[in-house]
């Protein structure tokens, strides 16, 4: 599983540079303008300068509205800005054809620009309170699309979680759904480090999180603290270990059988 982080300025990107072994995707966002609030050109590219150069850099488009030029348009300067991972919230949507048209755009202005980047189609486990697309369509809109990942994130933070909207279950079925189709899963939304052993266990490929590695947990006044990255990593780490044993007990076979 990769460990996501989002740093909201330079400086806190510098934070994360400190603890840059710890964690797998440097993303950049604005969180003072939504849950996937995009961020300034500018400070993606000074993100993207402050990072060591082995670690990609995601940059949020915004929780957009159903306007495929207008999203197009900023996908494409996110990956000028050196962005390699482009998320898209889909918060405008409110049905599995808008939010196809408007990644099957985003798709095209970022690749034609640079066919490795990483596109993210991302959806909301709180979508019945906003009125978007269903969580569990994202996979099939991230695949009819092009992209190459689907992600859950929460749009509106109020101390409510993924698990509290999506239940585990389900976020199983959206991750096996997203590997059916031969992409990744990403999960977040107020993920703590009780949040790991339930991820890890259902596959999941990338977790995002902001509020679990600040000061006292909150994402909006708290600032990014490195050894609390290398703590939520240590976490990660000792689920996987414990995932890995229980998988080779399984899959031994005793002695003279």
């Amino acid at each position: 599983m990769l460990l996501l982080i989002s740093p909201a300025d330079v400086e806190e990107a510098r934070d994360c540079a400190k603890a840059a072994r710890y964690l797998d995707i440097v993303d950049v966002k604005k969180p003072d303008e939504g849950s996937l609030g995009a961020n300034f050109p500018w400070v993606i590219r000074e993100i993207r300068e402050a990072v060591p150069a082995d670690k990609p850099v995601s940059a949020t488009v915004g929780d957009v509205p159903y306007k495929p030029g207008t999203v197009a348009q900023a996908a494409l300067g996110a990956a000028v800005s050196g962005a390699t991972y482009i998320k898209v919230g889909l918060y405008g949507c409110t049905t599995p054809d808008q939010a196809i048209t408007v990644m099957q755009a985003v798709v095209r202005a970022v690749k034609d620009h640079r066919p490795d980047a990483f596109v993210v189609a991302s959806g909301y486990a709180d979508a019945h309170r906003i009125g978007c697309v269903n969580p569990l369509a994202l996979p099939d809109i991230a695949d009819r699309s092009g992209c190459d990942a689907a992600m859950l994130d929460t749009a509106i933070k109020d101390g409510s979680g993924l698990f509290d909207h999506v239940p585990p279950e389900l976020c199983a079925e959206f991750v096996q759904r997203a590997h059916d189709a031969g992409l990744r899963a990403a999960l977040a939304g107020s993920v703590k480090a009780d949040d790991l052993g339930t991820l890890t266990a259902i596959g999941t490929d990338i977790v995002g999180v902001r509020g679990a590695v600040c000061e006292r947990g909150n994402r909006t006044t708290g600032r990014i603290q490195p050894h609390l990255i290398a703590a939520f990593r240590a976490e990660m780490d000792r689920h996987q270990a414990e995932l890995d044993r229980h998988q080779q007990k399984q899959t031994t076979v005793p002695a003279g059988s």
